[in-house]
């Protein structure tokens, strides 16, 4: 998923947490192997090549992970958007060559991309694309759901006190031995050392941002971050940090937070259960900060 792994765990002994973490690490690979679109094998990709409005079986686990991106396409109306891969593509090639996408290029992908255009079976457990050359990107669902997925394996060998870190995506278990729970630096794009620090258990973290891919063309910075309703590599600088219930959640919300900007990013957060949020943008030349309540405050660090 073009990114590391890694687990932290509390065992009885080693041979357990071995067998665990062997078992977690497997369950990544099987979800790599569904979901990533860096390899042109993967089911989501497989899933792309039939003709448009054809009925296709997938895995149970792509199915969900596509439906979790359809609850937060609907709900964002279009900020997160699962079919919003033929952008993505234009936009790593910008960032390898140093040039933007021809405006050709980007009108001719807008015919395949919308989440209106795929629809999901749950009886059947099929996924019709309702467009010719669409192209399916989970970039913003796939890590926080393996992330999940691994520590859920690792619960069922018994070992709940565990994190696991996809990158800037974390799923968080029971806390360490005589902790209240784990200490979870958090970070913006004003300084990539934390300047928070929250005590989190049974929940999910991520953080999302052009810190690390971004392309610098003619004084201006575009975020790998492609806003779906209009094609456009993000240009204002802006990092969210989400807390949520699950990792898959706070993935998904950590790059609609992005797209939306701070102030709508505040009233979607409201109606939602469970969910925290900061984002820091630039107003003026300066670094701005939204906050929802409950998110950690450098006073206030225990939740």
């Amino acid at each position: 998923m073009g990114t590391i792994f890694r687990i932290t765990l509390h065992a009885p002994d080693e041979k357990r947490a071995e067998a665990a973490a062997k078992a977690a690490f497997a369950r990544v690979i099987e979800l790599e192997l569904a979901m990533t679109d860096y390899d042109p094998e993967s089911e989501l990709l497989r899933l792309c090549r039939p003709p448009h409005g054809q009925p296709v079986q997938v895995s149970r686990d792509l199915f969900t992970a596509l439906q979790h991106a359809r609850v937060l396409a609907e709900l964002t109306e279009g900020a997160i958007d699962p079919t919003v891969g033929p952008y993505v593509q234009l936009w790593r090639r910008a960032r390898r060559q140093r040039e933007l996408p021809a405006p050709e290029k980007l009108a001719e992908a807008a015919a395949a991309v919308g989440w209106r255009k795929f629809q999901l079976d749950t009886k059947k457990q099929t996924v019709t694309l309702l467009a010719p050359n669409m192209r399916l990107d989970l970039g913003g669902v796939a890590k926080g759901y393996a992330a999940d997925a691994a520590l859920a394996v690792l619960r069922s060998h018994d070992i709940r006190r565990a994190l696991v870190a996809a990158s800037g995506d974390l799923a968080i278990g029971d806390p360490p031995p005589g902790k209240t729970g784990w200490a979870i630096g958090l970070t913006s794009f004003v300084s990539d050392k934390p300047d928070r620090q929250a005590v989190l258990r049974n929940c999910g973290v991520s953080t999302s941002g052009d810190t690390e891919q971004f392309l610098l063309l003619d004084g201006t910075r575009y975020s790998h971050i492609v806003n779906p309703l209009t094609g456009r590599a993000l240009t204002n600088r802006i990092s969210a940090n989400i807390i949520a219930p699950t990792a898959t959640a706070s993935d998904i919300l950590a790059t609609a937070v992005c797209v939306l900007g701070a102030e709508k990013s505040l009233e979607m957060v409201k109606t939602l259960d469970g969910v925290h949020f900061r984002a820091v943008t630039l107003r003026d030349g300066k670094p701005a900060e939204v906050a929802s309540a409950g998110f950690p405050s450098p006073a206030k660090s225990e939740k």
